[in-house]
């Protein structure tokens, strides 16, 4: 009888052991999930202030070279006019403010969501305009970074 008694006392011990495991792994993934969220947002917000610093080494860094960057008066911009249009001075961002951002991500691809108020200048003028803009990015994970492949804002 204490063989069997030694047997059953192994077995729950297994038991034990793989719950743990199993509670450990649980963890880990739910923790990974959001240190890629974490890690996108802190992106996304580099990103808008490469804008604001007219930063064009970076802006070429962070966006996909089939980038497709919309407008909320519908202009879209490719990646070479965005950063051209930026190094000409056509377009100037003053400041770029992120509010409620929501990240929703599917294995290398995420859409982040937002609400954007944004003071810039446009053709080269002197005239500055305040947005209050919804925003929809899509984002794609190449290698360990993240890259802005699409953007579009409405009023």
């Amino acid at each position: 009888m204490e063989i069997n008694g030694q047997a059953s006392s192994k077995c729950k011990i297994k038991m034990k052991n793989l719950v743990t495991i199993l509670c450990l792994l649980f963890f880990v993934g739910a923790f990974a999930q959001t240190t890629d969220e974490e890690k996108l947002t802190a992106t996304v917000k580099e990103f808008h202030q490469a804008l604001v610093k007219k930063n064009t080494i970076s802006l070429n860094q962070q966006t996909d070279k089939a980038l497709s960057y919309g407008h909320s008066n519908g202009w879209v911009q490719s990646k070479k006019d965005l950063v051209k249009d930026f190094e000409r001075g056509y377009i100037s961002y003053q400041s770029f403010k992120e509010d409620s951002i929501t990240v929703l991500m599917n294995d290398n691809m995420a859409n982040v969501r937002f609400v954007a108020d944004i003071t810039a200048t446009l053709g080269g003028t002197t005239v500055v305009n305040n947005y209050h803009l919804k925003v929809l990015e899509v984002w794609v994970k190449k290698g360990k970074r993240w890259v802005l492949f699409a953007r579009q804002a409405v009023k």
